[in-house]
């Protein structure tokens, strides 16, 4: 079985995205829960600080700790991708998530592989630009304007709005950044990566929360369980999966995580809350999928057979 690679992604990668689809549907209901209780930087710190340890002490046990960084080229990536693609992004959808719809940080997100395709024909050509990709991703952002409708771009009226919105919009340019830099970094275990790379996250977000919001003064039951779920899954696990996916299949086909989230998101919100199910739901999907199949039409004829 040939190793995986952007152009044949292999199944193990497939499954990856989709299950990382699923952790990521689940982060912004869970961040958005956690703000109930703690203010934004803390929720970003928080999350940062308990995701960091838990990778930590996993890696250790696994043999895969800091220790396994083969270089000091390796911990500048780390610090790199930590502060720019793990701590910047936290702190600006925790801040901006207060001012916009939670429809409109699902926009932002579903923009991230748009902004990835300059990004990847100029710093990692390998991996491929051609007029099936770009159509592909194309289609992924149509069926994610469907499912969200057009009230996800209209004004709300709350105070600092637009500056929310700029804030999740440059959250997604830090996320596209991040997928190629780690995409350049030097080879290493992705435990241990994605632990380095989240302990310098933490190193930057708990002193600026308690400098900014100090310690919280009650941990309301709710909130607290939010937050650590947002700490282990869409933290903790799913940046494990999102190093071991870039580094082997290519930061384009990560970038289609992004338009699967916002779905996750309504089927969650429908089974876990009692949402209404959107009548846009199963047409913004088949064009989600039509775009995925039509982006990777060549690795899946690959996988399935000709």
């Amino acid at each position: 079985m040939p190793a995986p690679s952007p152009e044949q992604p292999g199944l193990s990668n497939w499954l990856l995205i989709f299950l990382l689809g699923l952790i990521w549907g689940g982060a912004f209901m869970s961040v958005r829960v956690a703000l109930d209780g703690f203010g934004p930087w803390s929720v970003a710190a928080g999350r940062t600080v308990i995701g960091a340890l838990c990778l930590w002490a996993v890696g250790a046990g696994l043999g895969q700790g800091l220790r396994k960084l083969p270089s000091a080229r390796a911990w500048v990536f780390s610090a790199v991708i930590g502060a720019g693609a793990v701590a910047l992004p936290f702190a600006l959808l925790s801040w901006g998530q207060q001012f916009v719809p939670s429809a409109f940080a699902g926009v932002a997100m579903g923009a991230v592989p748009l902004l990835v395709l300059p990004l990847v024909a100029v710093f990692s050509p390998e991996e491929g630009i051609g007029p099936r990709r770009i159509m592909g991703l194309l289609l992924g952002f149509v069926g994610l304007a469907i499912l969200l409708g057009p009230e996800a771009l209209q004004p709300s009226g709350r105070e600092l709005e637009i500056w929310g919105r700029l804030a999740c919009l440059g959250a997604a340019g830090c996320y596209a950044c991040g997928s190629v830099i780690t995409r350049r970094a030097p080879p290493m275990p992705p435990l241990a990566f994605a632990s380095a790379t989240l302990l310098i996250a933490a190193v930057i977000l708990v002193p600026t929360a308690l400098i900014i919001e100090g310690l919280p003064q009650q941990m309301p039951a709710t909130p607290s369980f939010a937050l650590l779920y947002a700490a282990l899954f869409p933290t903790a696990l799913a940046a494990v999966i999102r190093v071991r996916v870039i580094t082997t299949a290519g930061s384009l086909f990560m970038s289609l995580t992004s338009y699967q989230v916002p779905v996750w998101s309504v089927i969650l919100g429908v089974a876990v809350l009692g949402e209404a199910l959107p009548a846009q739901l199963f047409l913004a999907l088949a064009v989600i999928l039509l775009g995925i199949a039509v982006s990777q039409s060549r690795a899946l004829l690959a996988m399935f057979g000709r």
